[in-house]
């Protein structure tokens, strides 16, 4: 993997633990959110991993459509002005 591909990769995975709010139940306590992932790693090892990796496939998918969702609604709900604002972070 070249080295932009990859940054970009770890990127989008520090994102994902920020999503999962994370960083704000532990209170930014990395050795806690570090030994979080080392569990799930650890689950994935076991004899139930594939049953594991599609119960949190679904719980991912369903929190990624349910904020599109909300994304969309919270576009047609706001006044034109709002919508921009939303849109370019103002």
């Amino acid at each position: 993997m070249k080295r932009r591909e990859r940054t970009r990769q770890l990127i989008e995975l520090g994102g994902l633990v920020a999503k999962a709010k994370l960083v704000d139940l532990t209170g930014d306590d990395r050795p806690a959110i570090f030994g979080l992932l080392l569990e799930a790693a650890a689950k994935l090892g076991g004899d139930a991993r594939e049953a594991q990796l599609q119960l949190w496939h679904r719980r991912g998918s369903r929190a990624f459509a349910l904020e599109a969702e909300e994304r969309v609604s919270t576009l047609h709900t706001a006044t034109p002005v709002q919508s921009l604002s939303q849109e370019f972070g103002s």
